[in-house]
């Protein structure tokens, strides 16, 4: 995993869960939590260009995807962090579109394998991760875009306190729509 030399690595700790940047030697455990949770998770996610590998059981696409994420983190505009309970990832919350000058902001977003889904663990990383991007990054603004009919994340974002600001139609391309 890479990092700015002479920093350590990055790593962000809450009460229960761990995160850090995910790497080549994840790819087991990524993929199987991935693969497992398909019919969970695809619903709510963008749809995988045609043709294009999947990295949940493409070593090598998931590889690219760890360097591009190294990539990222080193420009500032992102942080992808694998979340990891009792030592097991569990899933992933991430920082993009990390915006500079007057903006000074970012979007979060997450998801979790389901058999460890509605115990808290989401919102204890947006928690870790918001702390991060306010008292690390310097950032003034978080955001959560999610999905209305998306009940799970909508409560991540109720439980947390999130402040709904509105509907922005046809903003996220999920599922080819």
């Amino acid at each position: 995993m890479s990092h700015p030399a002479g920093a350590p690595p990055l790593r962000l700790r809450g009460a229960r869960v761990t995160m850090r940047p995910l790497d080549p030697s994840d790819f087991d455990a990524w993929g199987e939590v991935r693969v497992r949770n398909a019919a969970w998770l695809e619903p709510w996610e963008p749809q995988r260009l045609e043709g294009a590998p999947d990295p949940s059981r493409d070593r090598q696409a998931f590889e690219r995807r760890c360097a591009a994420r190294d990539r990222e983190r080193q420009m500032g505009t992102e942080y992808a962090l694998g979340l990891y309970v009792d030592g097991a990832l569990a899933g992933e919350v991430n920082l993009s579109n990390v915006a500079r000058g007057a903006m000074q902001s970012g979007t979060i977003g997450y998801w979790i394998d389901r058999d460890r889904a509605g115990r808290g663990y989401v919102a204890e990383g947006v928690v870790v991760v918001a702390r991060f991007a306010f008292e690390d990054l310097g950032l003034h603004r978080i955001e959560v875009c999610v999905i209305p009919r998306n009940h799970n994340s909508r409560r991540v974002m109720e439980k947390l306190g999130f402040r709904q600001e509105g509907l922005a139609e046809r903003y996220l391309e999920i599922g080819g729509v």
